[in-house]
């Protein structure tokens, strides 16, 4: 059995737990009930799929579950710990070391070229400048930028962005991943290469990714798929993800 197909089993540990979560925006008559109450586990090593209609609460979802936002009600814990517990200070630091959030809107900074960019979050934990740039550069190569690393947001495509965005979530080796939107902006060929890369790492270092999408080309990467609506989850079914993988196994075995 894969580890893709052990995540699906009742007993496989849990990266994150979330029981009742709430999250409004607003007071009153003006309020938006973003979260309704949301149940959901997602496993250690799994690819999960957030999947539904715009502005159902996906990615408010995945804003509470990486420390982005604070939920109003409910229980969530993330690889055990509970970040409405936590200090200003902690919860940077543990974010910092344990989780990796791709933004749709990609947040890169102008004033740096993307090396530098996906170099953040190794500095923030400490790293020293030139070995957190060199691996920068080399995760840049993963992601098929290997020759523009030295070129600012700018000069890149919106594709090209979103696969630097990509690399700067992956580059501090998080335990938690979060994307919104990951190929929004890419062609079939570099999504595919793109979703490829998240289920190998996640594969190899036991990274658990949930992964807001609407492109269902990418579909088959997940173990399993989690369907929104209204603020809630509404089902949650098995995906091919472990499929996809056992298909890798098999080609690199030859």
């Amino acid at each position: 059995m894969t580890d893709s197909a052990r995540a699906l089993t009742r007993d496989a540990p849990v990266a994150v737990r979330c029981r009742g979560v709430t999250k409004t925006y607003g007071s009153g008559t003006s309020a938006v009930r973003a979260l309704r109450g949301v149940d959901i586990d997602v496993h250690i090593g799994e690819l999960l799929m957030l999947v539904g209609p715009s502005g159902c609460g996906k990615t408010t979802l995945i804003s509470v579950i990486a420390g982005v936002l604070d939920r109003d009600g409910g229980e969530c814990t993330v690889l055990g710990e509970d970040f409405s517990t936590m200090s200003p200070t902690r919860k940077a630091a543990f974010r910092g070391k344990n989780v990796g959030f791709v933004f749709q809107a990609f947040n890169l900074i102008p004033t740096l070229n993307i090396a530098e960019n996906v170099a953040v979050p190794l500095l923030i934990n400490g790293w020293k400048r030139k070995d957190a740039v060199s691996a920068a550069k080399d995760i840049l190569g993963r992601v098929g930028l290997g020759e523009r690393v030295n070129d600012y947001p700018s000069r890149l495509s919106g594709g090209q962005q979103q696969r630097v965005a990509i690399a700067r979530g992956l580059v501090h080796r998080p335990k938690l991943l979060v994307c919104d939107e990951p190929t929004s902006a890419l062609d079939h060929v570099t999504g595919q290469r793109v979703m490829e890369l998240l289920r190998d790492i996640a594969g190899r270092n036991d990274l658990s990714l949930v992964v807001v999408t609407h492109d269902q080309r990418i579909f088959e990467f997940a173990d399993r798929i989690a369907e929104m609506d209204d603020g809630h989850i509404e089902r949650i079914g098995a995906g091919q993800g472990h499929k996809v993988a056992e298909r890798k196994i098999t080609a690199e075995a030859k």
